[in-house]
């Protein structure tokens, strides 16, 4: 599908979790081609995938696949999927349902009155679920410069920080690049998020470093993890160029980014967020999983 809309679709379709639930279906477990016995993981990584990349996999079925590589949780799964997640011990990695979509954010501050008020809702609801990430997104600029895009957030994103803290919720802004996927969107340099979560200055507010659309737009991925880690409070992978498998069809070599990831201390989840092109994606998933597991 198109990749400067696909997410965006699919994260709409997906955000209060319209994708049908049933049983056991063929997307049900992975193939007998790609393994008969799964492999321990290492325990290193806490593995993660994105939702949205298997829609078409009904979500109690892709719930069974994930539990059977091994993965601990989902991200971006909004509060109606939250009781099939709990049902097969997945977590909910990042959740989403607050932002109004990805080009409508804390950067306008026409926007601020339905955000404060989406967010004032679904943090409470993301804390009571047991849940610590909430997803955000800056906005496109529309002409705006830098400057005041990060004005216009911190004064946006400081107006929900003391509920999120009392929540113990992180809200998460993510990093995308906007030469290829999401044109025009704010927040797509390491160095203007890491800007902005000094303003907001609170501990429940950091960012998503998406490995994939950070390599598109500055590159340098391995340096920029070593030396921002503490802004960082989640992860995305995905193949350059093309967002599919990130096998040695890419650029991207993430034995080594994982392998700094661990080094700066962090134990959150690191997500798969790749669009899979083998015709059992479950077994590339698998496969993504393998890769990262170091």
């Amino acid at each position: 599908m198109p990749k400067q809309e696909s997410r965006r679709r699919a994260i709409k379709n997906l955000m209060m979790g319209s994708v049908a639930v049933g049983g056991l279906s063929s997307f049900g477990t992975i193939s007998d081609n790609h393994h008969k016995k799964n492999t321990p993981l290492k325990g290193n990584i806490n593995h993660a995938v994105c939702r949205w990349c298997y829609g078409s996999i009904p979500l109690e079925d892709f719930c069974i696949g994930a539990k059977e590589i091994g993965i601990k949780a989902i991200d971006l799964v909004g509060p109606k999927d939250w009781p099939v997640l709990k049902k097969f011990d997945l977590h909910s990695s990042m959740c989403n349902g607050a932002e109004i979509n990805l080009v409508d954010g804390w950067n306008e501050k026409k926007f601020h009155q339905q955000l404060i008020r989406n967010y004032t809702e679904m943090i409470p609801l993301v804390a009571a679920s047991g849940y610590t990430n909430l997803i955000c997104f800056s906005g496109n600029r529309r002409g705006m410069d830098d400057e005041t895009g990060l004005q216009n957030c911190t004064e946006g994103l400081k107006q929900i920080m003391a509920l999120a803290e009392k929540n113990k919720v992180m809200v998460i802004m993510e990093l995308l690049n906007s030469k290829v996927d999401h044109k025009d969107y704010q927040c797509d340099k390491s160095n203007w998020g890491v800007e902005l979560v000094k303003r907001v200055g609170s501990p429940n507010f950091k960012l998503l470093y998406d490995i994939y659309h950070m390599q598109i737009d500055e590159g340098d991925v391995i340096r920029t993890i070593r030396d921002n880690h503490q802004y960082f409070a989640h992860y995305h992978t995905g193949g350059v160029p093309g967002r599919n498998e990130i096998d040695n069809t890419q650029e991207l070599y993430y034995p080594a980014i994982m392998e700094a990831i661990l080094k700066t201390g962090y134990t959150g989840f690191v997500a798969q967020e790749f669009i899979p092109t083998w015709e059992d994606k479950l077994a590339a998933l698998k496969k993504g999983v393998e890769i990262c597991d170091v």
